[in-house]
């Protein structure tokens, strides 16, 4: 009895704390289908999915992955060992239609070039979609798992499995899908059946591009080999981005469709009046002809981002280094941000292109400053572009042939100089004394540049930040100057992860500047300078208010450690 009596007063006592747990911690309660409600989410669902799948055929997107070899450090986890990059424009037909942008090797260089850590560009492009034969009840089944947020958007959570004997290939995952419309927002799983370990995980967003529309945005994949685990080509990450789904033919057909009427004061009688260019003017109109002959090209290819915000602040930072030297230089300095994740600039004429990649991966405005000082050295010193581009056969080329004819590399001696150059016009501007921090990033490049050549030294269009043969550092003597790199050290931050500053919207090419809010480091672990993280897009409808309803319950959002660039 007495026995009784204890264990009686013991689940009295556990179930007050348990209730007082629960209090402290309450858990919205998931509400339940029945049978037939489910079945007819299942069917709507399935409707909607071949309609985007028939939606998303009539595209032609540009698709980039990159990715990361990894192999575990005792303190920093995982760390990349090698790279991969993949850029291609995709369609999707009766099968998988898949264009390179990079120049493809011969026969031999395939048999000799090939190695088991390879991975194909190709089979990430699959990862878009779950089931290209079509989801449907004959070869899947579906299970209801509850409800929950991605962003704005309350979805009903569904894991999908292979009915047996239904062939190789199906979607084995979970599937989230948005509660209003029945659309498939987001899917995490694998090919099944996975024999060998041929298929890859992935974890697939889609957005709402347009009211109605939801296409692939990103696929993070990842794989980690263990002693019981074998994947193909070993640990790794990749993050594959597919954007320009409205870009393509330009948006110079819109005058064609406009009626413009010009305005009657901007009509002059200039007769009697020279009307012919000077010399050194007619020099000048003519390279811009061939800048603007390179940035249409880059635009209807897809590769160039449409100018925005992010212009702005490269223009504003541009403005510093000029007033602060005393230059004035005509025609103005534009800037122009590349969509690709490798880590390069260029200059055409007096127009500076950088890459998506290196905005990602930069510290702060300091280094920003570094980098854009650097091109602007080259645009001082006079160093020649090449001004056939002004002649427009130069730029009509296939996407093939882009990146090969398109290319804007300059001799060693040239960046020597422009370095030399660069730094004056840091010493006088507003950054000299934030100098430490772009010799602290110049180390981090240097530190990752032989593991990650894809990315550090592609030389896709134009210059790395390392010069020449010899692969010497940009700005080496502000690298020597700099604190010592120290990987271990949480407080320091030499560079960042990649995809946490620039957001692009893969439907018109425009880009912004996230606002994330920081994150304070835990470990060394979190650093992962110019590394690829997985991603969770904040999901909104397009026709919809985005404010979130008070119930919502949002997924984390990846770490923003990065300092917002701002106009000062």
């Amino acid at each position: 009895m007495k026995r009784q009596v204890k264990y009686l007063l013991l689940g009295i006592v556990l179930a007050v704390a348990t209730s007082a747990v629960a209090a402290k911690h309450p858990q919205a309660p998931i509400p339940a289908l029945g049978n037939t409600a489910f079945d007819s989410v299942v069917d709507r669902m399935l409707a909607r999915e071949a309609a985007n799948v028939n939606t998303l055929r009539t595209y032609s997107p540009l698709v980039e992955t990159y990715l990361q070899n990894m192999r575990p450090d005792k303190e920093l986890g995982l760390v990349p060992y090698g790279d991969q990059y993949f850029l291609t424009r995709v369609g999707f037909q009766k099968t998988l239609e898949n264009t390179s942008f990079q120049p493809m090797p011969g026969f031999l260089g395939r048999v000799l070039g090939r190695t088991k850590s390879e991975f194909v560009g190709q089979n990430f492009a699959w990862m878009m979609l779950m089931d290209m034969r079509g989801l449907d009840r004959e070869h899947y089944a579906f299970e209801y798992q509850g409800r929950n947020f991605l962003g704005d958007l309350r979805c009903i959570v569904i894991d999908v499995t292979p009915k047996p004997h239904s062939g190789e290939g199906r979607f084995l995952g979970r599937v989230w899908v948005e509660d209003r419309d029945f659309n498939i927002v987001r899917f995490n799983g694998i090919f099944a059946p996975a024999k060998h370990g041929q298929y890859l995980h992935f974890d697939t967003w889609r957005m709402n591009m347009q009211p109605g529309i939801w296409l692939p945005a990103y696929v993070y994949s990842e794989g980690r080999e263990t002693p019981h685990v074998k994947v193909l080509g070993g640990s790794y990450k990749a993050e594959t981005r597919i954007w320009g789904y409205n870009v393509g033919k330009g948006h110079a057909e819109n005058e064609f469709t406009e009626v413009l009427v010009d305005d009657e004061s901007a009509v002059k009688d200039n007769s009697g009046k020279a009307q012919d260019l000077s010399p050194v003017a007619a020099q000048r109109v003519w390279l811009r002809q061939g800048e603007d002959n390179v940035i249409e090209r880059l635009e209807r290819g897809g590769l160039l981002a449409r100018t925005g915000e992010v212009d702005k602040v490269l223009d504003t930072v541009i403005n510093n280094l000029e007033i602060t030297n005393n230059l004035d230089i005509q025609p103005e300095v534009r800037c122009r941000v590349l969509l690709t994740s490798p880590v390069e600039t260029f200059s055409v004429g007096n127009t500076i292109f950088i890459s998506r990649g290196v905005l990602d991966v930069l510290p702060d405005e300091a280094t920003l400053a570094a980098v854009l000082a650097h091109e602007l050295a080259h645009i001082v010193l006079g160093h020649p572009t090449d001004t056939t581009f002004a002649f427009k056969d130069r730029s009509i080329v296939s996407d093939q042939q882009v990146l090969k004819r398109l290319h804007f590399t300059r001799p060693l001696e040239e960046e020597k100089e422009a370095d030399t150059r660069a730094l004056v016009l840091l010493q006088n501007s507003p950054y000299h004394n934030k100098l430490d921090s772009v010799g602290l990033f110049l180390r981090q490049v240097d530190a990752r540049r032989k593991a990650l050549p894809h990315l550090i030294q592609s030389h896709e269009m134009g210059n790395s930040l390392t010069e020449g043969s010899s692969g010497e550092l940009r700005l080496q003597e502000l690298a020597n100057a700099a604190p010592e790199l120290e990987p271990r050290k949480v407080t320091q931050i030499a560079a960042l992860p990649l995809g946490g500053r620039i957001k692009v919207d893969p439907w018109n090419n425009r880009i912004e500047i996230n606002t994330n809010k920081p994150v304070q480091l835990l470990t060394a672990r979190e650093k992962m300078p110019f590394e690829v993280t997985p991603v969770f897009p904040h999901l909104i409808r397009l026709d919809e208010p985005t404010e979130t309803p008070k119930e919502t319950e949002t997924l984390p959002h990846p770490p923003a450690m990065n300092p917002t660039l701002s106009a000062k």
